[in-house]
């Protein structure tokens, strides 16, 4: 670092740092230098003259109390400090731009379309306050939802059928053409009828269940792959009295009218628990599926009322606002 570049900067500046005092030209040009590292060409693309933007520059690095780039022969380029700020620049930059585009899109009545697609976990909580909370900025968007497993959902996102998801991602090969935001790990158990004779067993064992009557997903979906998986590694054989469904509201009606035994996702069910319908059964069931995450193509440009629909999505799941990526610009 220039140390006496750095001298003549007033490093006590920060302790009484007042945010107000930076400008919006301040962080565009803090972009625009990271972008062309060279005051000069960062000028111009920041349509201002290069004094005008060394004065600004150097304003800034007074307000801040610390030298946010190094000075070379050749250009400029960042030191922690100015890495630092530039990112924070860029997202300050970023929600302003959120905010004028609702600002037009309230003033023009945005109208639109989101397709969403969910699985189940997501669409007891989460996706309900997301579309409620999009329906009260933008009543006229109109949203779709399905809900399947991940392995559909994904497919369909990857073909362009939905323009968002919420699903879990399998092959590391996904992961290259699309943007995933985990969410919390769900926790799963095993649920029956309230008053199901296993709730009265003190202590159940694998062989114990291996003999019951089970609601399972279809062949080929994850939870249904780490069942049989969490039998095979106990070199147990594999339950075959069976039914399979990926309806939440028959596996629930099965559940409360027989004596069916079903791994779900505890969230889903916690109403049904809640009235005495249903109750977890007392037993360590390790099945770990990983997170859940909202999902959607990279590089692909979002249409108006996806693009509301994910920042509602985002906000409802407690990310940070901005959306992520620049390929949403």
């Amino acid at each position: 670092m220039n140390m006496e570049y750095m001298s003549g900067i007033d490093t006590t500046a920060v302790e009484r740092f007042d945010p107000t005092r930076l400008k919006t030209r301040q962080l565009n040009l803090l972009v625009r230098l990271d972008e062309h590292r060279s005051v000069l060409h960062a000028a111009d693309a920041a349509h201002m003259t290069q004094p005008a933007a060394t004065k600004l520059l150097r304003e800034l690095e007074e307000t801040m109390g610390v030298p946010l780039f190094e000075r070379h022969p050749r250009g400029v380029e960042p030191n922690w400090y100015g890495e630092v700020l530039i990112r924070h620049a860029r997202s300050v930059l970023q929600e302003l731009r959120h905010a004028y585009d609702e600002v037009s899109a309230l003033k023009a009545g945005l109208t639109g379309e989101a397709l969403i697609g969910t699985e189940v976990t997501a669409a007891t909580n989460l996706i309900p306050q997301a579309v409620a909370l999009l329906k009260r900025r933008f009543p006229q968007i109109r949203v779709k939802i399905e809900m399947e497993f991940s392995e559909a959902l994904v497919q369909r996102l990857q073909e362009g059928r939905l323009d968002m998801i919420v699903a879990r991602i399998r092959s590391p090969d996904d992961l290259a053409e699309l943007h995933y935001e985990p969410l919390a790990l769900a926790q799963h158990a095993l649920f029956v009828r309230a008053g199901h004779p296993l709730t009265k067993t003190r202590k159940l064992s694998w062989n114990q269940l291996a003999s019951q009557s089970w609601i399972l997903p279809p062949q080929g979906n994850v939870m249904r792959n780490r069942f049989t998986r969490l039998f095979l590694e106990r070199q147990l054989a594999l339950p075959t009295d069976v039914v399979e469904t990926s309806s939440l509201p028959v596996i629930t009606s099965l559940l409360q009218i027989s004596d069916m035994v079903a791994p779900l996702a505890r969230e889903p069910v916690q109403p049904y628990c809640a009235t005495g319908a249903l109750e977890p059964l007392r037993f360590d069931f390790d099945l770990k599926l990983g997170p859940a995450g909202i999902v959607t193509r990279r590089g692909e440009k979002l249409s108006p009322g996806a693009r509301a629909m994910l920042r509602a999505l985002r906000e409802t799941a407690g990310f940070a606002i901005s959306e992520p990526g620049s390929d949403r610009e």
